[in-house]
């Protein structure tokens, strides 16, 4: 069953359940349905999922990047009257997570990341992208996964109109430069936000390399794996996913 999306002013999100303010934030390609297995999980535990759908097309082009997304989440955390909220980001949507913790570290209690860029300048994929070729676009979908069978014909055909809209096709290339220039390498040392890092053994597009290198530049995080398993832990095993990050939570007492 698809989630209704709520839209109020400039904001367009999912939002399920009370309690505790569990923020998702998508990746570049990531559309909002990937998160069901979260959405439908967390809210029958006592938190509050939100899915904000963020402005990766709508923003001008001299504004396209991920400070400005980070700026954008904040906007949508005051415009929601949060606090303490706990952030989990997939691709892009980690490295927004990871900035905004930064920019605002009295507004985020934790953190959730699961192959994120922010570290690892491949993140976006290489080879980017071929307009009009279907087979290369299915290709590329289905790399992102352990399991090919996971890139439904509806995620290929998403993917596939991304890249053959000019206009998203430019904006998505200066988000992955964007992403590029903002490397967090020298921050995180600095950034004391207890944090789960949750990573496919087999990711292809954040190595496993980058997880190791999240969890020894972040001080306070914990590393966990899932086998077979490529760059979206949540969409590829729901269940795995959720249960590592249902004992972190309860183990850290949020």
């Amino acid at each position: 069953m698809e989630d209704e999306i709520i839209k109020e002013g400039k904001f367009r999100y999912i939002e399920k359940g009370e309690g505790t303010p569990i923020i998702i934030l998508h990746g570049l390609m990531g559309g909002l349905s990937n998160f069901h297995g979260v959405t439908d999980h967390f809210p029958a535990k006592g938190y509050k999922v939100l899915v904000p759908e963020l402005p990766i097309y709508d923003m001008s082009m001299l504004k396209t990047n991920v400070k400005n997304f980070a700026k954008y989440l904040e906007r949508f955390i005051e415009y929601k009257g949060l606090k303490d909220v706990i952030l989990l980001g997939n691709s892009l949507g980690g490295h927004i997570g990871l900035l905004h913790t930064k920019l605002y570290p009295e507004m985020v209690k934790a953190l959730v990341i699961t192959g994120s860029s922010g570290l690892y300048e491949s993140a976006m994929g290489d080879g980017y992208p071929k307009r009009g070729d279907y087979e290369f676009i299915k290709k590329k979908a289905q790399d992102v996964f352990y399991d090919p069978a996971v890139a439904t014909k509806e995620i290929v055909d998403e993917v596939f109109a991304t890249v053959n809209d000019r206009m998203k096709l430019v904006k998505t290339l200066a988000i992955a430069k964007s992403a590029i220039r903002h490397n967090m390498g020298k921050d995180l040392p600095n950034m004391n936000t207890p944090t789960c890092i949750i990573w496919g053994e087999n990711d292809t597009v954040t190595p496993p390399k980058v997880a190791k290198e999240f969890h020894e530049l972040l001080p306070d995080s914990e590393l966990y794996w899932i086998k077979e398993c490529g760059h979206a832990p949540m969409m590829e095993h729901p269940k795995t996913f959720n249960k590592i990050l249902d004992t972190w939570l309860e183990k850290r007492n949020f």
